[in-house]
């Protein structure tokens, strides 16, 4: 368990991957983000995209557990407030794979809350080729080791 005195401002974490495949880029897409580019290779084709495209949100909530799954997990937890910032740089589209990368920007124990921190994390998410594909500054909240000593 990793706890907010661990984390060190610099540090960067690489997640796992995750593949994309067209039935799940439809399916995600047909229940949350019905656009034709996402739904109808057929469509796609004529769209902008020039093909079948996951949805950016589909891309953030696999981003999530690939997050979950490799630090967040791990860590004492307590959530986030939210994130800033989030950039859809390049498609997701079916076949390529997606890995996330988790640098701690800056970190302080709350003046408020005693025995918790926040840290400000930049993510940024690659594909197979290593092009930036989405990025985003996130918050999160942490339970303190030592709770009484309020220090970093």
């Amino acid at each position: 368990m990793q706890y907010f005195e661990d984390i060190a401002v610099g540090a960067a974490r690489e997640t796992g991957s995750h593949t994309f495949d067209a039935t799940a880029i439809i399916a995600f897409a047909r229940q949350f983000d019905p656009q034709p580019f996402h739904i109808d290779p057929e469509a796609a084709q004529q769209s902008s995209f020039g093909g079948l495209v996951a949805s950016g949100w589909h891309t953030a909530a696999t981003v999530m557990r690939l997050l979950v799954d490799s630090a967040i997990d791990l860590e004492a937890s307590l959530g986030s407030p939210g994130f800033d910032d989030l950039s859809w740089l390049k498609p997701v589209r079916p076949g390529d794979t997606i890995r996330a990368r988790m640098t701690c920007l800056e970190k302080s124990p709350s003046k408020s809350r005693p025995g918790i921190g926040s840290a400000r994390f930049r993510v940024e998410v690659f594909n197979q080729k290593g092009e930036l594909v989405m990025a985003f500054t996130s918050i999160g909240l942490m339970r303190l080791r030592n709770p009484a000593s309020q220090q970093e």
